[in-house]
């Protein structure tokens, strides 16, 4: 598979905080696979590891808060990204309020959206989940400005990959 990745390595997508909220617990990931998956209706899915702690939260949550990160908070994206939510309280060190149905929304965040989970899909090491869009808001931006996955390589996941 040295093709695919090559491939995926020409790739330099932006990389979301994914947050969550159920049953009086709160969880919240750096992840780098999710995209728009239809324009009519909008739907966006984000692909979450089934060893993270988010993922468990997730499961049993309604909707899901999605960040966009500018490029210069790198230190927010180690503290979702290199941080596992099963020995650290990531929104102890992070600026955040509540929103519609307690989801975490980052005061920080350049851009976000809570999207209602519409379903679930397990695709192997990862699951997505389909989110309707139900309430959002976004900075203007310049095109680059966003955190990408290739500003976050030297990351050491707070949980090892599958």
């Amino acid at each position: 598979m040295v093709a695919v990745d090559r491939f995926t390595g020409l790739l330099d997508p932006p990389v979301y905080v994914v947050t969550a909220a159920a049953h009086g617990q709160r969880a919240g990931c750096l992840v780098g696979f999710a995209s728009q998956s239809s324009l009519s209706p909008v739907r966006f899915v984000v692909w979450l590891s089934k060893v993270n702690r988010t993922y468990r939260v997730a499961r049993r949550a309604p909707f899901l808060g999605v960040h966009l990160l500018r490029s210069d908070q790198h230190e927010l994206a180690r503290l979702f990204g290199g941080e596992t939510g099963d020995r650290v309280d990531k929104f102890a060190r992070a600026r955040w309020e509540p929103r519609g149905e307690g989801v975490p929304v980052l005061d920080d965040a350049c851009a976000w959206f809570i999207g209602r989970v519409e379903e679930h899909a397990d695709w192997g090491d990862h699951v997505g989940f389909c989110l309707t869009p139900v309430d959002a808001a976004a900075e203007s931006l310049p095109r680059g400005s966003l955190l990408t996955l290739g500003d976050v390589t030297d990351l050491r996941p707070g949980h090892p990959a599958p």
